[in-house]
């Protein structure tokens, strides 16, 4: 990164955003190629694939998530800087791994060690979003308002990351109590009208 890099304003965080949107993007397509039709006929063979398409749900939520707040994230980015750059693609690289993990529970029907994998993969991509949050808010938009988001938006972030650390060892007592954890954190930022979803809407 060239010394002059902090001088990219806007454009250049559109540059990142746009980048990170065309990976994410991927990530969603090489999810649902793994969805892959039964050859035989029949409605018993399709639901055979239950376990495959409910991780499917399940992955493609937090993916939409993570998108989601990225992109809200990024709406209060003012400056390329290194911290930004290489945190985002240390979150990109975290969420590459998702379709990995996703289909390695949906074909091994949830098992323990399956869902011990997979919310670790979960984890990851929520250490590292914690990373570029910080970034974002020590060189992006300052003030009330934004400091509020801030706030907020960590607070969220780190009571679901604190959720997934403990599915992890549920996984061993039951894998459904380590699945709970995840659909739960899934619940916690899909809850309507939370106090991001108004600052957010306040801040434009």
């Amino acid at each position: 990164m060239t010394p002059d890099a902090d001088g990219e304003g806007r454009p250049g965080v559109g540059r990142v955003e746009a980048f990170s949107d065309g990976v994410i993007a991927i990530i969603v397509t090489i999810m649902v190629l793994e969805l892959r039709p039964p050859v035989a006929e029949g409605m018993d063979k399709l639901l055979t694939l239950w376990p495959v398409f409910l991780a499917y749900m399940l992955s493609y939520a937090y993916v939409a998530i993570y998108w989601v707040n990225h992109h809200r994230l990024f709406g209060h980015a003012t400056r390329v800087t290194n911290g930004l750059v290489w945190s985002n693609m240390l979150l990109l690289f975290a969420l590459s791994l998702v379709p990995f993990s996703t289909s390695y529970l949906g074909e091994h029907h949830f098992s323990s060690e399956a869902t011990w994998l997979y919310l670790g993969t979960m984890l990851l991509p929520s250490m590292a979003y914690a990373w570029l949050q910080n970034v974002i808010n020590r060189t992006g938009k300052q003030g009330r308002g934004a400091e509020e988001y801030y706030a907020a938006a960590t607070r969220k972030g780190v009571t679901a990351t604190l959720i997934y650390a403990c599915g992890i060892p549920l996984t061993f007592v039951s894998p459904w109590a380590g699945i709970a954890c995840a659909v739960v954190v899934a619940i916690l930022w899909f809850l309507p009208h939370s106090r991001i979803d108004r600052l957010f809407a306040e801040l434009g």
